[in-house]
Order: structure tokens, then C-alpha cells, then sequence
């Protein structure tokens, strides 16, 4: 589903429906959403969005420098956890290994959200969940959850 964003309400809208949209994946692993797009194109607001749906009730802010950010959940929408990952400042596969990422992996009470996934794209699983996303304009972000 592909939506223009020119609000944080829209972009909102656009994690309530990907949200939503988990509820009809019964997964034996964790779910895990690649969030593809440049620097400014909403990553990190789209993920705040969903934390807040999943009732995240501390300030979510990127995990640039610090890499991971963990969420407790109260499973209302079957995650007990969000695990927030910006894979920008990693440089391979092995890097995100050393964060129990194959623990997390196999954890299906988790939803792992991973910015900048290409940097780690060979320890990633095969179905994960693409969401692309594009900075049209200052006030402009296109959202394509696939």
C-alpha cells in the first residue's frame, strides 16, 4: 500500500494500517520490518507512530548512536516487545549478530523495526517485510509498505 504523507497524521494513518496488517501475520519468529529510504524520507518518524499504536509510552527517538532501542509491549497486538535497530553505523552482518539479533529472530513475541536494513541485508530474513520510503519535499514523504 503506497501513501503521500504530507503530515505527521498521515504518516500516522500509514503505521496504523502496516500495524493493522501484522495482525494477519502468525509467524513463528519474530516479524521484522526493513525500513528502507534515505536520511529525512520518515523512518524513524514511522516507527514512533507504531510504537505509540503498540502502546510504547516513553519517548521514542532514534537509535542512531546507541544502535538498538528495546520497547516493552503488552502484547494487546500479540508483541510483548519492539526492538528498534538503526543499522546505519554497522558495517556487516556479524555486527548486528552481536546484538543476540539471532535470539530476537527467534522470539515471535517480537517486532523488530531495522533502519538502514542493506547494511545488514545478509543476516536478514527472507520474508521480511519491506517498507520503502521516499522524501518527495520538505513538507513530502512517500510511504510504500509492501
Amino acid at each position: 500500500m503506497k501513501y503521500l504523507s504530507k503530515s505527521v497524521a498521515e504518516t500516522n494513518q500509514a503505521a496504523l494500517d502496516f500495524v493493522n496488517k501484522l495482525k494477519d501475520i502468525k509467524a513463528s519468529k519474530a516479524v521484522v520490518a526493513g525500513l528502507f529510504g534515505d536520511l529525512g524520507s520518515g523512518k524513524t518518524t514511522f516507527t514512533q507512530a507504531v510504537g505509540e499504536i503498540l502502546g510504547v509510552k516513553e519517548v521514542m527517538t532514534s537509535p542512531t548512536f546507541v544502535i538498538e532501542k528495546r520497547y516493552d509491549l503488552d502484547g494487546s497486538f500479540g508483541f510483548k516487545k519492539l526492538i528498534h535497530i538503526d543499522a546505519y553505523r554497522l558495517d556487516s552482518d556479524g555486527e548486528i549478530l552481536n546484538l543476540n539479533f539471532q535470539e530476537d529472530l527467534n522470539n515471535p513475541d517480537n517486532l523488530i523495526l531495522i533502519e538502514w536494513p542493506e547494511r545488514v541485508k545478509g543476516a536478514l530474513p527472507a520474508d521480511l517485510v519491506r517498507i520503502n520510503f521516499k522524501f518527495i519535499s520538505e513538507f513530502e514523504r512517500e510511504i510504500d509498505v509492501v
